[in-house]
C-alpha cells in the first residue's frame, strides 16, 4: 500500500512538472519537445494553421498514446502498464489544467528551462520505476524492423520534429528546439542512473542454483568460471560474471538474498561494453 501510495505522488509530480515544462516554456515560446510530446504540438499546430481546428494538445497527447498502450498491454507487463495509464492520464490532466503562463518570451531561456523542467520531471519519474508512455515501443518495433540501434532510431524521430519545428516557425527554433532535446537528456540522465551498466562477479559454491534463476528473472548472458579455489581455505567456487543495469541491481540482490545469502558479489560500475548488449526498454 505505501509503495502505491509513493507511486501516485511520484506520478503526480512528474505530471505536474511537465505541463509546467509545455504551458510555461515550450508552448509560449513555439518550442518542440523531444518524442511524443512533439509530435503532439506538430499536430496540433498543423490543425490549427491548415484547417483552423483547435484542440487541445492533452487531447492529441492521450490519443496518440491509447494505441501505444494497447500494444504493450499485449507485449509488456501488465503492470507497468498500469502505471504507464496512470502516468499518461495525470500528465494530459496537468497539461490541460495547468494554465498557460509567458514567464519570459527569450526562446532560450524557454528552450533551456523548458528542457531542465521536462528531464527533472522524467528522471524522477523513473527513478521510480514509473513509465511515462511515448515512442518507445515504437522504437523497439523499428529496430527489430531495420535493425537500426536505438539511438539511431531516436535521432531521426526527434530530428525530424527538429526540422518541422524550423519549417513552422523559422530555422532559429529548429535550434531552439534542438537546445531543449539536448538539455532534457542530459536533466535526464543526472536524475536517472539505473540505465548504466554494472559489471557484477558472484563468487559462489551453487552455481547450479544461482544461475538459472538469473537467467529466469534477467535474461542476461553469463560467463561462468568453474572450479575457481579460494585462497583462505581452498575450496573450489564458482565464479559467474554477468554485466546488468542499474535497474536490474534490486532484482540481482533478491536472487542473490533467496538463494545463496552466503555468496561473494563484486560490482563495478558504470562499464563500457563493445558488442551485443541488449537494453530493456521502458515503454
Amino acid at each position: 500500500m505505501r509503495k502505491n501510495a509513493t507511486k501516485l505522488t511520484v506520478v503526480t509530480v512528474y505530471a505536474f512538472l511537465y505541463a509546467i515544462a509545455l504551458n510555461f516554456f515550450w508552448q509560449t515560446a513555439h518550442i518542440y519537445a523531444g518524442g511524443l510530446t512533439g509530435i503532439s504540438q506538430i499536430f496540433t499546430t498543423i490543425m490549427d494553421r491548415w484547417f483552423q481546428v483547435s484542440i487541445p494538445i492533452s487531447v492529441i497527447y492521450y490519443m496518440l498514446n491509447l494505441p501505444l498502450l494497447v500494444i504493450a498491454w499485449i507485449k509488456i507487463d501488465h503492470k507497468l502498464v498500469v502505471y504507464t495509464i496512470i502516468s499518461v492520464t495525470f500528465a494530459s490532466l496537468a497539461v490541460h489544467f495547468v494554465p498557460t503562463v509567458v514567464l519570459i518570451k527569450d526562446p532560450i531561456i524557454c528552450a533551456i528551462f523548458g528542457g531542465a523542467m521536462n528531464g527533472l520531471s522524467l528522471g524522477i519519474a523513473l527513478k521510480h520505476g514509473i513509465t511515462t508512455g511515448g515512442l518507445d515501443i515504437v522504437i523497439i518495433g523499428l529496430r527489430k524492423l531495420t535493425g537500426k540501434s536505438v539511438g539511431v532510431i531516436s535521432m531521426v524521430i526527434n530530428g525530424t520534429i527538429v526540422f518541422t519545428a524550423g519549417y513552422l516557425f523559422g530555422w532559429p527554433y529548429a535550434f531552439y528546439s534542438l537546445l531543449s532535446i539536448f538539455v532534457s537528456g542530459k536533466v535526464t540522465d543526472l536524475v536517472y542512473t539505473k540505465y548504466k551498466k554494472v559489471q557484477v562477479m558472484i563468487v559462489t559454491k551453487n552455481p547450479d542454483v544461482v544461475i538459472p534463476k538469473i537467467q529466469e528473472q534477467l535474461t542476461r548472458g553469463m560467463t561462468v568460471i568453474r572450479d575457481a579455489e579460494g585462497a583462505y581455505n581452498h575450496q573450489n567456487h564458482a565464479i559467474i560474471i554477468a554485466v546488468i543495469t542499474n535497474h536490474e541491481m534490486e532484482t540481482l540482490e533478491e536472487i542473490i538474498n533467496e538463494v545463496d545469502p552466503n555468496c561473494f558479489v563484486s560490482i563495478s560500475q558504470d562499464v563500457k561494453i563493445l558488442g551485443n548488449f541488449e537494453e530493456m526498454m521502458f515503454l
